[in-house]
């Protein structure tokens, strides 16, 4: 096996022991057996039961990646058309999705480093545009979007809200009686501390579903699992890890994996302080688990990067121009004390 590294990249992520022995476990095995139906049933239960949603919302697997489930929400949630807010590039994402699918999109784009003014999107609806589209965590720069906000806005206009919490869920508050969002996607390999390969969308009951997709279809595939079955193939043993991964988050409950990724955060902050970095979000609107800071002048990603990776972390450079100048710091994972207290050292070195 090749050097162990200490994943500081958002996703996929360091997981525990415990997850990884589930994946080493799980039988060859046929998925429309017992044994997989079981663990698919007990895996949705899982998951509106981690995050207290069980009663307004269904969970939907989907094998695939994070990607995989944004998709089959545009795909399957919007009606007409869809408002996108766009502040960063998976906001992008999101209208990319939707013009993919034949639908009339329209943006809201801000800077990189704002929220949109509630009052600008609801100058930007049209009638056509039915459905609301906004990134919880938006990872471009690890800024959160007001999504109390915006849930007000989309009730009082009568729109279907849809979520990309791909990187939010386990590791920000989302307090779905407050926002309802028609539907919440999310991913097993981020904050819910799984593995790449399985992806999930919470569905609020009684939300109409679009047939866009044959495999990102959501009414399809909800309608077949509530019945105990599955329409395609999944990845089983992913999906084992993922269940042993949902044991961890109900014993420690999503307040405190939030505080854990909370302290985690001030540890990377207080070193990027330590040495003099700027950090590019004010604290408002910072994220619990990635943190965006500007580059030395004269200093290279690459270089940054290869002298990290030397030291057996690996960090992730910015996005679009900011691949140039900046880089981000994630907090995501089963990360243990002794590799948070060896971040400071091993960046003072990588920039010197």
């Amino acid at each position: 096996m090749g050097q162990a590294f200490t994943l500081l990249n958002p996703g996929p992520i360091n997981v525990s022991a415990r997850v990884r022995e589930a994946l080493a476990r799980s039988e060859d095995q046929c998925h429309r057996e017992p044994e997989y139906l079981g663990l698919q049933a007990r895996v949705r239960d899982k998951l509106v039961g981690a995050f207290g949603v069980g009663r307004d919302y269904e969970a939907v697997l989907l094998t695939g990646s994070g990607t995989a489930a944004m998709e089959a929400m545009v795909a399957s949630v919007t009606g007409r058309g869809l408002l996108v807010v766009e502040n960063g590039v998976y906001g992008a994402r999101l209208a990319a999705m939707g013009r993919a699918h034949g639908l009339r999109v329209k943006t809201l784009a801000t800077g990189w480093f704002e929220r949109p003014d509630p009052r600008a999107v609801e100058a930007a609806l049209e009638p056509e545009l039915d459905t609301l589209a906004v990134v919880h965590h938006e990872t471009t720069t690890g800024l959160i979007n007001d999504l109390p906000a915006l849930g007000e806005l989309a009730r009082r206009r009568g729109l279907n809200l849809i979520v990309d919490s791909v990187s939010g869920l386990g590791g920000e508050a989302l307090d779905f009686d407050a926002v309802a969002p028609a539907a919440v996607c999310c991913t097993a390999n981020k904050c819910v501390q799984g593995l790449p390969g399985v992806a999930f969308v919470f569905v609020r009951r009684g939300t109409p579903l679009a047939t866009r997709s044959v495999y990102l279809d959501l009414g399809a595939q909800l309608e077949v699992q509530r019945r105990g079955d599955t329409p395609f193939t999944p990845a089983i043993q992913v999906t084992a890890a993922l269940e042993a991964a949902l044991d961890e988050l109900l014993e420690e409950t999503v307040p405190g994996r939030i505080a854990r990724y909370q302290a985690a955060a001030r540890v990377v902050r207080d070193a990027l302080a330590a040495l003099g970095l700027e950090l590019l979000l004010p604290p408002p609107l910072r994220s619990n688990t990635i943190t965006s800071a500007r580059l030395p002048a004269g200093v290279g990603y690459e270089r940054v990067h290869d002298r990290m990776r030397e030291d057996g972390y690996v960090i992730y450079g910015g996005q679009g121009d900011l691949r140039r100048t900046a880089f981000r710091i994630a907090n995501m994972g089963a990360l243990p004390p002794a590799a948070l207290a060896g971040l400071g050292p091993a960046l003072r070195r990588a920039l010197s």
